[in-house]
Protein backbone atom coordinates (compact mmCIF):
# COMPACT_ATOMS: atom_id res chain seq x y z
CA UNK A 1 0.00 0.00 0.00
CA UNK A 2 3.16 2.29 0.46
CA UNK A 3 4.70 1.58 -2.79
CA UNK A 4 5.66 4.03 -4.40
CA UNK A 5 4.72 3.48 -8.36
CA UNK A 6 3.69 6.25 -11.31
CA UNK A 7 0.08 6.51 -10.85
CA UNK A 8 0.84 7.32 -7.55
CA UNK A 9 3.07 10.39 -8.61
CA UNK A 10 0.45 11.21 -11.20
CA UNK A 11 -2.23 11.77 -8.79
CA UNK A 12 0.32 13.52 -6.78
CA UNK A 13 0.75 16.13 -9.02
CA UNK A 14 -3.22 15.98 -9.94
CA UNK A 15 -3.58 16.61 -6.07
CA UNK A 16 -0.96 19.72 -5.92
CA UNK A 17 -2.09 20.71 -9.13
CA UNK A 18 -5.58 21.54 -7.83
CA UNK A 19 -4.08 22.50 -4.35
CA UNK A 20 -2.24 25.30 -5.94
CA UNK A 21 -5.32 26.26 -8.11
CA UNK A 22 -7.74 26.52 -4.54
CA UNK A 23 -5.13 28.40 -2.75
CA UNK A 24 -4.77 31.15 -5.51
CA UNK A 25 -8.28 31.40 -5.83
CA UNK A 26 -9.80 34.19 -3.59
CA UNK A 27 -13.85 33.68 -4.64
CA UNK A 28 -14.17 29.83 -5.18
CA UNK A 29 -17.09 28.36 -6.10
CA UNK A 30 -20.02 29.24 -3.57
CA UNK A 31 -21.45 25.61 -3.46
CA UNK A 32 -24.18 23.91 -1.39
CA UNK A 33 -25.29 21.04 0.64
CA UNK A 34 -26.80 17.65 -1.17
CA UNK A 35 -29.20 15.48 0.78
CA UNK A 36 -27.33 11.97 1.20
CA UNK A 37 -29.07 10.07 -1.37
CA UNK A 38 -28.66 12.44 -4.25
CA UNK A 39 -24.78 12.08 -3.81
CA UNK A 40 -25.21 8.41 -3.53
CA UNK A 41 -27.12 8.59 -6.69
CA UNK A 42 -24.24 10.62 -8.48
CA UNK A 43 -20.97 9.37 -6.65
CA UNK A 44 -22.08 5.55 -6.37
CA UNK A 45 -20.28 3.21 -3.51
CA UNK A 46 -16.81 4.11 -2.93
CA UNK A 47 -15.33 1.75 -0.43
CA UNK A 48 -15.13 -1.32 -1.85
CA UNK A 49 -12.94 -4.46 -1.66
CA UNK A 50 -10.91 -3.75 -4.81
CA UNK A 51 -10.84 0.14 -4.26
CA UNK A 52 -12.04 1.91 -7.38
CA UNK A 53 -8.40 3.56 -7.60
CA UNK A 54 -7.38 7.03 -6.71
CA UNK A 55 -7.50 9.03 -9.67
CA UNK A 56 -11.31 8.23 -10.05
CA UNK A 57 -11.85 9.18 -6.75
CA UNK A 58 -9.95 11.86 -6.30
CA UNK A 59 -12.30 13.10 -9.60
CA UNK A 60 -15.17 12.48 -8.07
CA UNK A 61 -14.00 14.98 -4.98
CA UNK A 62 -12.82 17.35 -7.13
CA UNK A 63 -15.94 17.32 -9.87
CA UNK A 64 -18.89 16.32 -7.53
CA UNK A 65 -18.58 16.19 -3.31
CA UNK A 66 -16.27 19.80 -2.92
CA UNK A 67 -19.22 20.86 -5.06
CA UNK A 68 -21.64 20.13 -2.12
CA UNK A 69 -19.91 22.10 0.47
CA UNK A 70 -19.34 25.87 1.42
CA UNK A 71 -15.80 27.29 1.19
CA UNK A 72 -15.30 29.55 4.15
CA UNK A 73 -13.21 31.77 2.86
CA UNK A 74 -15.64 33.01 0.37
CA UNK A 75 -15.33 36.69 0.43
CA UNK A 76 -19.14 36.80 0.61
CA UNK A 77 -19.73 34.34 3.60
CA UNK A 78 -20.46 36.63 6.37
CA UNK A 79 -22.76 33.90 8.13
CA UNK A 80 -21.59 32.23 11.77
CA UNK A 81 -18.34 32.76 12.12
CA UNK A 82 -16.52 32.32 8.91
CA UNK A 83 -12.89 31.73 8.54
CA UNK A 84 -10.00 33.00 5.74
CA UNK A 85 -6.84 30.90 6.70
CA UNK A 86 -3.45 32.41 5.15
CA UNK A 87 -2.03 31.13 2.29
CA UNK A 88 1.02 30.37 3.78
CA UNK A 89 -1.03 28.44 6.65
CA UNK A 90 -3.04 26.50 3.94
CA UNK A 91 0.38 25.31 2.39
CA UNK A 92 2.04 24.53 5.73
CA UNK A 93 -0.78 22.84 6.86
CA UNK A 94 0.19 19.94 3.32
CA UNK A 95 3.71 20.19 5.42
CA UNK A 96 2.55 19.68 9.04
CA UNK A 97 0.40 16.61 7.70
CA UNK A 98 3.22 15.42 5.31
CA UNK A 99 5.67 15.76 8.42
CA UNK A 100 3.96 12.89 10.36
CA UNK A 101 5.07 14.20 13.46
CA UNK A 102 3.00 13.06 16.85
CA UNK A 103 2.35 16.76 18.76
CA UNK A 104 2.14 14.77 22.26
CA UNK A 105 5.28 14.80 23.58
CA UNK A 106 8.54 16.66 23.38
CA UNK A 107 10.91 13.46 22.85
CA UNK A 108 9.02 13.02 19.17
CA UNK A 109 7.89 15.98 18.25
CA UNK A 110 10.63 18.68 19.45
CA UNK A 111 11.10 20.56 16.42
CA UNK A 112 6.89 20.78 15.81
CA UNK A 113 5.88 21.81 19.51
CA UNK A 114 9.01 24.60 18.70
CA UNK A 115 7.34 26.06 16.18
CA UNK A 116 4.15 25.76 18.32
CA UNK A 117 5.24 27.39 21.12
CA UNK A 118 6.75 30.19 19.37
CA UNK A 119 3.21 31.38 18.23
CA UNK A 120 2.06 30.28 21.83
CA UNK A 121 4.27 32.86 22.81
CA UNK A 122 2.84 36.09 20.96
CA UNK A 123 -1.16 35.00 21.23
CA UNK A 124 -0.06 34.73 25.66
CA UNK A 125 1.62 38.17 25.06
CA UNK A 126 -1.35 39.48 23.46
CA UNK A 127 -3.31 38.64 26.78
CA UNK A 128 -0.72 40.38 29.00
CA UNK A 129 -0.85 37.63 31.76
CA UNK A 130 1.77 37.45 34.00
CA UNK A 131 5.71 36.23 33.50
CA UNK A 132 4.90 32.26 33.49
CA UNK A 133 1.65 32.19 31.98
CA UNK A 134 1.67 29.53 28.50
CA UNK A 135 -0.86 27.69 26.88
CA UNK A 136 -0.95 24.90 24.38
CA UNK A 137 -3.19 24.32 20.85
CA UNK A 138 -6.25 22.46 20.88
CA UNK A 139 -8.45 20.96 18.23
CA UNK A 140 -10.91 24.16 19.11
CA UNK A 141 -12.68 26.26 21.56
CA UNK A 142 -15.34 23.18 22.75
CA UNK A 143 -11.84 21.12 23.65
CA UNK A 144 -10.10 24.16 24.82
CA UNK A 145 -12.97 25.85 27.46
CA UNK A 146 -13.27 22.17 28.79
CA UNK A 147 -9.89 21.85 29.36
CA UNK A 148 -9.61 24.69 31.40
CA UNK A 149 -12.98 24.06 33.32
CA UNK A 150 -11.64 20.88 33.90
CA UNK A 151 -8.30 22.37 35.51
CA UNK A 152 -10.41 24.56 37.46
CA UNK A 153 -12.99 21.79 39.11
CA UNK A 154 -9.91 19.59 39.84
CA UNK A 155 -8.39 22.72 41.59
CA UNK A 156 -11.74 23.82 43.64
CA UNK A 157 -11.50 20.08 44.67
CA UNK A 158 -8.16 20.21 46.15
CA UNK A 159 -8.16 23.07 47.62
CA UNK A 160 -11.58 22.29 48.97
CA UNK A 161 -11.27 18.31 49.75
CA UNK A 162 -14.55 17.82 51.52
CA UNK A 163 -16.44 18.66 48.07
CA UNK A 164 -14.55 15.98 45.98
CA UNK A 165 -17.86 14.45 45.72
CA UNK A 166 -19.78 17.18 44.88
CA UNK A 167 -21.25 18.37 41.68
CA UNK A 168 -19.30 21.40 40.89
CA UNK A 169 -21.34 24.72 39.51
CA UNK A 170 -20.66 27.21 36.75
CA UNK A 171 -21.93 31.02 36.19
CA UNK A 172 -21.83 32.41 33.14
CA UNK A 173 -23.54 34.70 31.30
CA UNK A 174 -26.83 33.80 29.20
CA UNK A 175 -24.36 35.21 25.98
CA UNK A 176 -21.99 32.28 26.62
CA UNK A 177 -20.81 30.52 23.46
CA UNK A 178 -23.38 26.73 23.37
CA UNK A 179 -20.17 25.00 23.99
CA UNK A 180 -19.85 26.26 27.84
CA UNK A 181 -23.62 24.75 29.14
CA UNK A 182 -22.36 21.22 26.78
CA UNK A 183 -18.92 21.07 28.28
CA UNK A 184 -21.17 21.12 31.58
CA UNK A 185 -22.47 18.18 30.72
CA UNK A 186 -19.91 16.42 29.84
CA UNK A 187 -18.33 17.43 32.83
CA UNK A 188 -21.64 16.58 34.95
CA UNK A 189 -21.05 19.69 36.66
CA UNK A 190 -24.20 22.58 36.77
CA UNK A 191 -24.66 25.71 35.07
CA UNK A 192 -26.33 29.09 36.25
CA UNK A 193 -26.49 31.28 33.34
CA UNK A 194 -27.14 35.09 34.80
CA UNK A 195 -29.56 37.65 33.24
CA UNK A 196 -28.22 41.03 32.86
CA UNK A 197 -29.86 44.38 32.49
CA UNK A 198 -26.89 45.17 29.69
CA UNK A 199 -26.04 43.40 27.13
CA UNK A 200 -22.85 42.01 28.94
CA UNK A 201 -22.19 40.40 32.12
CA UNK A 202 -20.85 42.93 34.98
CA UNK A 203 -18.93 42.13 38.25
CA UNK A 204 -21.97 44.28 39.83
CA UNK A 205 -24.51 41.46 38.54
CA UNK A 206 -21.91 38.55 39.30
CA UNK A 207 -21.84 39.65 42.90
CA UNK A 208 -25.48 39.63 43.21
CA UNK A 209 -26.14 36.28 41.52
CA UNK A 210 -23.09 34.98 44.01
CA UNK A 211 -24.70 36.35 46.53
CA UNK A 212 -28.37 34.60 46.07
CA UNK A 213 -26.46 31.31 46.09
CA UNK A 214 -27.41 29.24 48.70
CA UNK A 215 -24.49 28.12 51.38
CA UNK A 216 -24.29 24.33 49.35
CA UNK A 217 -24.57 25.98 46.29
CA UNK A 218 -21.75 28.21 47.19
CA UNK A 219 -19.24 25.59 48.10
CA UNK A 220 -19.89 24.09 44.79
CA UNK A 221 -19.01 27.08 42.61
CA UNK A 222 -15.70 26.65 40.97
CA UNK A 223 -15.61 28.64 38.38
CA UNK A 224 -16.71 31.68 36.29
CA UNK A 225 -17.02 32.31 32.63
CA UNK A 226 -17.04 35.23 30.91
CA UNK A 227 -16.79 36.14 27.09
CA UNK A 228 -14.53 37.70 25.30
CA UNK A 229 -16.88 38.29 21.86
CA UNK A 230 -19.72 36.59 22.03
CA UNK A 231 -20.58 34.60 18.41
CA UNK A 232 -23.96 36.48 17.59
CA UNK A 233 -22.92 40.13 18.55
CA UNK A 234 -19.39 40.51 19.12
CA UNK A 235 -20.04 41.64 22.80
CA UNK A 236 -17.50 41.49 25.54
CA UNK A 237 -18.31 40.90 29.31
CA UNK A 238 -17.11 43.41 31.31
CA UNK A 239 -13.98 41.41 32.11
CA UNK A 240 -12.15 43.68 34.89
CA UNK A 241 -14.91 44.09 36.86
CA UNK A 242 -15.74 40.23 36.99
CA UNK A 243 -11.53 39.62 37.42
CA UNK A 244 -12.35 41.99 40.97
CA UNK A 245 -15.39 39.79 41.94
CA UNK A 246 -13.48 36.69 41.11
CA UNK A 247 -10.24 37.83 43.33
CA UNK A 248 -12.39 38.57 45.92
CA UNK A 249 -14.74 35.84 46.02
CA UNK A 250 -11.79 32.91 45.34
CA UNK A 251 -13.19 31.66 42.04
CA UNK A 252 -11.67 30.36 38.95
CA UNK A 253 -12.14 32.69 36.56
CA UNK A 254 -12.15 31.47 32.50
CA UNK A 255 -12.55 34.11 29.28
CA UNK A 256 -13.94 32.20 26.16
CA UNK A 257 -12.42 34.37 23.72
CA UNK A 258 -13.29 31.72 20.98
CA UNK A 259 -14.14 34.27 18.36
CA UNK A 260 -13.25 37.03 19.75
CA UNK A 261 -9.95 36.28 20.91
CA UNK A 262 -8.29 38.06 17.32
CA UNK A 263 -9.12 41.58 18.53
CA UNK A 264 -6.31 41.25 21.32
CA UNK A 265 -4.14 42.35 18.17
CA UNK A 266 -6.27 45.08 17.43
CA UNK A 267 -5.15 48.56 19.04
CA UNK A 268 -8.41 49.99 17.86
CA UNK A 269 -10.31 48.11 20.31
CA UNK A 270 -7.92 46.64 22.96
CA UNK A 271 -9.29 48.24 25.98
CA UNK A 272 -12.62 46.65 25.45
CA UNK A 273 -10.54 43.37 27.07
CA UNK A 274 -8.99 44.99 29.81
CA UNK A 275 -9.09 42.77 32.45
CA UNK A 276 -7.99 39.67 30.86
CA UNK A 277 -4.55 39.85 31.99
CA UNK A 278 -6.16 38.46 35.87
CA UNK A 279 -7.91 35.63 34.24
CA UNK A 280 -6.68 32.03 35.13
CA UNK A 281 -7.47 30.79 31.70
CA UNK A 282 -8.32 32.05 28.31
CA UNK A 283 -9.93 30.00 25.22
CA UNK A 284 -8.48 31.71 21.82
CA UNK A 285 -9.44 29.79 18.34
CA UNK A 286 -6.73 30.83 15.98
CA UNK A 287 -8.98 29.43 12.93
CA UNK A 288 -11.49 32.04 13.40
CA UNK A 289 -9.84 35.53 13.41
CA UNK A 290 -5.96 34.66 13.47
CA UNK A 291 -6.55 32.92 9.96
CA UNK A 292 -5.30 29.59 10.53
CA UNK A 293 -7.01 26.59 8.93
CA UNK A 294 -9.40 24.30 10.89
CA UNK A 295 -8.61 22.77 13.53
CA UNK A 296 -7.17 25.33 15.83
CA UNK A 297 -7.32 26.29 19.10
CA UNK A 298 -5.82 27.51 21.81
CA UNK A 299 -6.14 27.43 25.78
CA UNK A 300 -3.94 29.57 27.66
CA UNK A 301 -3.66 29.30 31.68
CA UNK A 302 -1.86 31.35 33.89
CA UNK A 303 -0.51 29.18 36.26
CA UNK A 304 0.49 26.02 33.52
CA UNK A 305 1.40 23.44 36.62
CA UNK A 306 -2.61 23.27 37.47
CA UNK A 307 -3.07 22.58 34.40
CA UNK A 308 -0.47 19.69 34.36
CA UNK A 309 -1.77 18.54 37.33
CA UNK A 310 -5.55 17.76 36.00
CA UNK A 311 -4.15 16.37 32.54
CA UNK A 312 -0.67 14.75 32.52
CA UNK A 313 -1.40 10.96 32.00
CA UNK A 314 1.13 8.34 33.02
CA UNK A 315 1.75 4.73 31.48
CA UNK A 316 4.63 2.54 31.58
CA UNK A 317 5.29 3.36 28.20
CA UNK A 318 5.48 6.87 28.34
CA UNK A 319 8.06 6.78 30.83
CA UNK A 320 10.68 5.20 29.01
CA UNK A 321 12.60 8.23 27.09
CA UNK A 322 14.93 10.24 30.21
CA UNK A 323 17.83 11.28 27.96
CA UNK A 324 18.42 14.77 27.93
CA UNK A 325 16.73 15.78 24.28
CA UNK A 326 13.52 13.83 25.24
CA UNK A 327 13.29 16.23 27.81
CA UNK A 328 10.88 19.54 27.05
CA UNK A 329 7.53 20.95 26.30
CA UNK A 330 4.78 17.91 26.67
CA UNK A 331 1.47 19.48 25.36
CA UNK A 332 -0.68 16.14 26.25
CA UNK A 333 -0.15 16.99 29.56
CA UNK A 334 -1.84 20.32 29.77
CA UNK A 335 -4.90 19.88 27.88
CA UNK A 336 -7.23 16.42 27.29
CA UNK A 337 -5.86 14.62 24.40
CA UNK A 338 -2.80 12.72 24.34
CA UNK A 339 -2.75 11.76 21.01
CA UNK A 340 -2.44 15.54 19.04
CA UNK A 341 -1.98 17.11 15.33
CA UNK A 342 0.90 19.51 15.37
CA UNK A 343 -2.43 22.29 14.82
CA UNK A 344 -0.14 25.40 15.57
CA UNK A 345 2.36 24.82 13.04
CA UNK A 346 0.49 26.60 10.13
CA UNK A 347 0.00 29.80 12.30
CA UNK A 348 3.53 29.65 13.00
CA UNK A 349 4.34 29.18 9.41
CA UNK A 350 2.19 32.37 8.39
CA UNK A 351 3.39 34.21 11.49
CA UNK A 352 6.78 33.78 10.52
CA UNK A 353 6.55 34.38 6.82
CA UNK A 354 3.98 37.52 7.32
CA UNK A 355 5.14 39.25 10.80
CA UNK A 356 2.73 40.01 13.76
CA UNK A 357 2.23 43.57 12.21
CA UNK A 358 0.20 42.04 9.09
CA UNK A 359 -1.75 39.69 11.28
CA UNK A 360 -2.86 43.24 13.38
CA UNK A 361 -4.09 44.80 9.82
CA UNK A 362 -5.76 42.32 8.44
CA UNK A 363 -7.79 41.88 12.20
CA UNK A 364 -8.17 46.04 12.11
CA UNK A 365 -9.70 45.40 8.94
CA UNK A 366 -12.66 43.10 9.80
CA UNK A 367 -13.25 45.80 12.48
CA UNK A 368 -13.48 48.49 9.92
CA UNK A 369 -15.76 46.50 7.40
CA UNK A 370 -18.35 45.90 10.47
CA UNK A 371 -18.06 49.76 10.84
CA UNK A 372 -18.48 50.20 7.28
CA UNK A 373 -21.29 48.12 6.81
CA UNK A 374 -23.07 50.17 10.09
CA UNK A 375 -23.26 53.50 7.77
CA UNK A 376 -24.68 51.38 4.77
CA UNK A 377 -27.17 50.58 6.88
CA UNK A 378 -28.05 53.69 8.81
CA UNK A 379 -27.98 55.08 5.67
CA UNK A 380 -30.40 53.11 3.31
CA UNK A 381 -33.73 53.65 4.40
CA UNK A 382 -35.21 49.81 4.01
CA UNK A 383 -32.73 48.64 6.50
CA UNK A 384 -32.56 49.37 10.41
CA UNK A 385 -29.95 48.85 12.72
CA UNK A 386 -30.48 46.82 15.96
CA UNK A 387 -26.92 47.53 17.95
CA UNK A 388 -24.28 49.35 17.24
CA UNK A 389 -21.38 46.76 15.15
CA UNK A 390 -19.39 45.17 18.15
CA UNK A 391 -15.85 43.77 17.05
CA UNK A 392 -16.44 42.23 13.08
CA UNK A 393 -20.29 42.04 13.76
CA UNK A 394 -23.19 44.21 12.19
CA UNK A 395 -26.87 42.54 13.30
CA UNK A 396 -29.39 44.73 11.51
CA UNK A 397 -33.05 44.00 10.03
CA UNK A 398 -35.04 44.85 6.77
CA UNK A 399 -37.76 46.84 7.65
CA UNK A 400 -41.77 45.00 6.72
CA UNK A 401 -39.52 41.29 6.85
CA UNK A 402 -40.74 38.20 8.62
CA UNK A 403 -38.28 35.24 9.28
CA UNK A 404 -39.95 33.65 5.96
CA UNK A 405 -38.93 36.16 4.44
CA UNK A 406 -35.01 35.92 5.82
CA UNK A 407 -35.06 32.50 5.41
CA UNK A 408 -35.88 32.89 1.68
CA UNK A 409 -33.35 35.38 1.20
CA UNK A 410 -30.48 33.33 2.46
CA UNK A 411 -31.60 30.34 0.22
CA UNK A 412 -32.06 32.43 -2.82
CA UNK A 413 -28.29 34.47 -2.55
CA UNK A 414 -26.67 30.66 -1.51
CA UNK A 415 -28.41 28.77 -4.12
CA UNK A 416 -27.03 31.34 -7.36
CA UNK A 417 -23.93 30.91 -5.52
CA UNK A 418 -23.34 34.77 -4.45
CA UNK A 419 -23.16 34.48 -0.78
CA UNK A 420 -23.88 33.16 2.09
CA UNK A 421 -25.49 35.29 5.03
CA UNK A 422 -28.08 33.97 7.53
CA UNK A 423 -30.37 35.32 9.71
CA UNK A 424 -30.02 35.63 13.57
CA UNK A 425 -32.23 36.23 16.60
CA UNK A 426 -31.84 39.28 18.74
CA UNK A 427 -34.20 39.63 21.83
CA UNK A 428 -36.38 36.91 20.06
CA UNK A 429 -36.93 38.92 16.50
CA UNK A 430 -35.15 37.67 13.13
CA UNK A 431 -32.45 39.82 11.78
CA UNK A 432 -29.33 39.95 9.65
CA UNK A 433 -25.98 39.23 10.49
CA UNK A 434 -22.76 39.84 9.20
CA UNK A 435 -19.46 39.01 10.30
CA UNK A 436 -16.34 40.09 8.87
CA UNK A 437 -13.52 37.88 8.96
CA UNK A 438 -11.97 37.51 5.34
CA UNK A 439 -9.72 40.74 5.01
CA UNK A 440 -10.43 40.27 1.01
CA UNK A 441 -14.15 41.50 1.55
CA UNK A 442 -14.83 44.62 -0.01
CA UNK A 443 -16.91 47.69 0.14
CA UNK A 444 -17.95 46.41 -3.36
CA UNK A 445 -19.52 43.17 -1.70
CA UNK A 446 -21.03 44.69 0.35
CA UNK A 447 -22.91 46.93 -1.66
CA UNK A 448 -23.89 44.07 -3.52
CA UNK A 449 -25.31 42.42 -0.49
CA UNK A 450 -27.05 45.26 0.57
CA UNK A 451 -28.86 45.79 -2.68
CA UNK A 452 -30.13 42.11 -2.88
CA UNK A 453 -32.31 43.71 0.27
CA UNK A 454 -33.72 46.68 -1.94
Amino acid sequence: MHTIDMDLVEMTLDVMKYTIDRISNVTPELGSPKKEEDLLRIVGETITPEGIGGENAFQLFRDVLVKATVPIDHPRHLAFVPAAPTRAAIMFDLVTSASSIHGAYWMEGAGGIFCENQAMKWLVSLTKLPEGAFGVFTSGGTAANLSALVTAREEWRETYPECAKERGLLLASTGAHSSISSMAKVMDADIQLIESDNEYMCGKELQEAISKLNEKDRKRLFAVVATGGTTNAGIIDELDSIAEVCKKENIWFHVDCAYGGGALAANSVRHLFNGIEQADSITIDPHKWLFSPYDCGAVIYKDLELAKKAHSQKGAYLEIFKDEGAQGFNPADYQIQLTRRLRGMPLWFSLAMHGTNKYKEAIERGIELAKLAEQKVKSNENLELVRPSSLSVVLFKRNGWSAEDYRDWTYKNHREGFALVTPSLWKGESVIRFCFINPDTTEKDIDMILETLN
